[in-house]
């Protein structure tokens, strides 16, 4: 499980170490970094992939994700007295990405070409990346250590041994240095984090995926799209926790039930509404009720990730519907580490009451605000940090 999140120098993310928990929501008003944040968490996902990269040129290249603020805000700044004014940057220009846990941790620093001819100048380059044991960052704790095109890890007696030395500066090193035998560690959390799964917008107007009959397989993962939901229901309720999915439905929709008509390996969502004297199809379903099934399958995936992020779970939902999400998160939860992004005070409220009635850990709320351009955690002061450390270039 995640315990810290740190971010620097990350579109208003200047410098940010957030806590995590098992259930962890993050909420504040619109323009706080909420998407900011979910973002980076995505940043960190793509870095198991080798997709950083080119994450980051789909968002106007490294130059257009830095911090736009000076690098130091005074005092006299803070108090009003002066206006805000460039300062002469002392440091070496980098994005900076991390995450620690009990067991392992991980950092990434991310900057620009010295100087290259290269037509794409604006790609950044890994210039450190670092995995250690334990929750912080400790030399002796290091495991392996990627500094420019050389990575090296410690071996089983304690002693460093370079598995590669011209490793290129847009290849991360969880991709192009894991060796099951030199480095099980590296191949371990990449494919921890490999697992992270994120559902933010998914479509559900009149031409949605999910409205379409498709042909299914087996599905324990709900797509990104929710192209395969109907498969993923089904999935559910042959080898998942199909009294949790209709306790589910039942809550929301009282009287109702879900059903997957098929037919010659087509799979179609239906449903049977108290009143009605037929089935509903995906097709004649409501926006809300649509997006709601949508967060059943992915919360009650019968494979559940390392990390879930949901990025507004409740948009397109009535107000009524924002209880059973909650209880519904508060259940999947205890089986998985799941972040939640949302502006909606009601849905926190609603998954703190629900964890608190249900005996567990209760839900962390962290709330985001924003001082002078840049996001910072609510009542957060500077010794109530979590312990971290970055590593040097």
């Amino acid at each position: 499980m995640l315990g810290v999140l740190a971010v620097e120098n990350y579109r208003s993310l200047r410098r940010l170490v957030v806590p995590l928990r098992r259930l962890t929501v993050v909420t504040g008003p619109n323009g706080s970094g909420k998407s900011n944040l979910y973002r980076a968490l995505r940043l960190l996902a793509h870095a198991a992939r080798n997709g950083a990269v080119a994450a980051l040129a789909r968002e106007g290249g490294l130059p257009s994700t830095l911090w736009a603020g000076p690098a130091v805000l005074g005092r006299s700044v803070r108090d009003g007295e002066h206006p805000v004014q460039g300062t002469a940057r002392t440091g070496p220009v980098g994005l900076r990405l991390g995450f620690a846990g009990d067991d392992f941790g991980y950092a990434m620093d991310l900057g620009l070409p010295v100087r290259t001819d290269s037509a794409f100048a604006l790609d950044p380059e890994f210039k450190r990346e670092c995995v250690w044991r334990g929750p912080l960052l400790r030399p002796a704790r290091l495991l392996a250590d990627r500094h420019g095109p050389v990575v090296r890890v410690r071996g089983t007696s304690g002693s460093w041994q370079s598995v590669r030395c011209d490793l290129r500066p847009y290849d991360g090193m969880l991709v192009e240095a894991v060796d099951p035998r030199e480095a099980p560690e590296l191949l371990l959390l990449r494919e921890r984090i490999r697992s992270w799964r994120f559902y933010d917008h998914v479509r559900t107007d009149a031409d949605a995926p999910a409205r379409r009959t498709q042909v299914g397989t087996r599905t324990p993962v709900l797509g990104h799209d929710g192209a395969d939901l109907a498969a993923a229901l089904q999935t559910i309720r042959e080898v998942g926790d199909y009294a949790a999915m209709d306790k589910a439905v039942d809550q929301a929709f009282p009287g109702s039930r879900v059903e997957i008509a098929h037919d010659a390996g087509r799979f179609e969502l239906t449903m049977t509404q108290h009143g009605l004297l037929r089935r509903l199809g995906s097709a004649e379903l409501s926006d809300g009720t649509l997006r709601y099934l949508l967060w059943v399958a992915a919360l009650l995936t019968p494979r559940p990730p390392a990390l879930l992020v949901l990025n507004e779970p409740e948009t397109s939902l009535h107000p009524d519907l924002l209880p059973p999400l909650a209880d519904l998160i508060v259940t999947a939860a205890a089986g998985m580490q799941i972040v939640v992004v949302t502006h909606s005070r009601p849905l926190a409220a609603a998954i703190d009451a629900c964890s608190h009635a249900g005996g567990g850990a209760p839900a962390h709320q962290v709330e985001l605000t924003k001082q002078f351009g840049q996001t910072a955690i609510e009542d957060q002061e500077p010794l109530d940090e979590p312990p971290w450390q970055w590593p040097k270039r």
